[in-house]
């Protein structure tokens, strides 16, 4: 059997394929699991009840057979298109209609169409994309249909006393890049940034707008852990919409990461294109999502929880997390990013003399999951030629979800930093 150069790019292995394989693969026999891994988000009780009481109210109205029973039109259920607009034009005042909204299956699935719409070969020419702040999401690392579309900018560093720092826009670096480089079909980026937990600043995102309608290009911004929901961040952020940017968000993270939800806000043009590749690959997103979402999106009441439950609970989730590597820790070489937001915590092992990958090996032979950090550094042409990414992070970070059982997480860092002495 042979494959096409599109299944070989689809199916060689990945960072995001280890990632995913390690939530199903069983751990050595004897030894106590510490899932520090993947992106499952925890369950919380609250939210969960929300969907409870309006799955109930589903199948009590009849509602539920006719979700199942149809298929919704390539843009997404219009119901839930009508009431997506109508929330995010009164609670933010941007000038949208449900012209400027799509649904997809995951916003997994958001970007992997983003991606190639606005990179790959354009005739005889190439196109990438641009990522301003490294390291990024492993997930986009494999998303182009045409090999090497991916390009980024190494972020700046700054060091604090308190065994933290945190990754800074280059703008000089990008503004360089923008001006030699005619060749870069859009700029991307997540917010909360998934894996270190850094937020860009408010004047960072103006400074990228600006960039990129600078150069006509969109500025995709991955929502998937950001405002309104699920909130997830602990730093000073607002939104930013305008025809320029391409907001991508997800219902995964507020406790449905199952039933594949990504929600896209973008001008009138994008919103056709992503419906009419949505006909093509899947015909339409999955309606239960929608359906289920819906209501509580247009009554605020998703919002609120997002707001007082789920935010709350995962900075205090992160707080714990960041006192057990400072119990565990002390007395070694270690920082790990300022916890801005998301369900991670990225860690940085100056003194580590094996690499990430094969600290993250012998961690699995003791339970503990975690993700490497070579996976999430992408984009050089340094890389292209054959070397590493041009970072001092490169090969010394792991990325570590706190969501879990605090048990779990402590056990788990602790287990880390015990072989972190060994191998330093």
């Amino acid at each position: 059997m042979e494959f096409s150069d599109f299944g070989k790019k689809l199916t060689e292995s990945s960072g995001i394929l280890s990632l995913m394989d390690d939530l199903g693969r069983p751990l050595p026999e004897g030894v106590t699991p510490c899932p520090l891994g993947g992106g499952n988000p925890a369950r919380i009780k609250e939210v969960e009840a929300l969907y409870e009481e309006r799955m109930r109210n589903m199948l009590e109205s009849k509602e539920f057979l006719s979700v199942i029973c149809s298929y919704d039109a390539p843009q997404g259920r219009m119901a839930f298109i009508r009431s997506l607009a109508s929330y995010f034009s009164r609670r933010y005042g941007w000038p949208i209609t449900e012209e400027n909204i799509a649904v997809t299956s995951g916003s997994q699935m958001s970007m992997f169409f983003l991606f190639n719409l606005f990179a790959g070969k354009f005739g005889s020419k190439e196109k990438h994309i641009l990522f301003p702040l490294m390291p990024e999401y492993v997930g986009y690392a494999d998303q182009g249909i045409e090999r090497n579309m991916m390009r980024s900018v190494p972020s700046r560093l700054e060091y604090y006393d308190d065994h933290t720092f945190k990754y800074i826009l280059d703008k000089d670096a990008i503004s360089r890049y923008l001006e030699s480089h005619e060749d870069v079909g859009a700029i991307a980026f997540s917010r909360p940034t998934n894996p270190s937990g850094n937020v860009l600043r408010d004047d960072e995102v103006l400074f990228l707008s600006k960039e990129a309608e600078k150069y006509s290009l969109p500025l995709i911004i991955d929502n998937a852990y950001g405002l309104p929901f699920p909130s997830i961040i602990f730093s000073d952020a607002n939104m930013m919409w305008n025809e320029n940017i391409v907001l991508s968000m997800s219902l995964s993270k507020i406790g449905l990461p199952s039933i594949r939800t990504g929600i896209i806000i973008a001008n009138k043009n994008i919103i056709e294109a992503l419906s009419n590749i949505n006909a093509i690959v899947s015909l339409t997103a999955g309606s239960f999502g929608q359906a289920l979402a819906g209501e509580l999106i247009a009554s605020g009441e998703l919002e609120r929880v997002s707001r007082c439950v789920v935010m709350p609970y995962y900075k205090k989730k992160s707080e714990k997390c960041q006192n057990y590597i400072r119990e565990y820790f002390e007395g070694t070489d270690y920082y790990y990013h300022r916890s801005e937001g998301s369900i991670f915590i990225w860690l940085y092992l100056p003194s580590l003399k094996i690499s990430a990958i094969e600290f993250y090996q012998k961690l699995k032979e003791k339970g503990v999951v975690t993700v490497p950090g070579e996976y999430s550094f992408y984009g050089s042409e340094q890389q292209l030629n054959g070397g590493v990414y041009p970072h001092p992070h490169y090969d010394k970070c792991l990325r570590l979800n706190y969501s879990t059982d605090d048990e779990s997480v402590r056990n788990g860092i602790r287990l880390i930093s015990m072989l972190y002495r060994q191998y330093s």
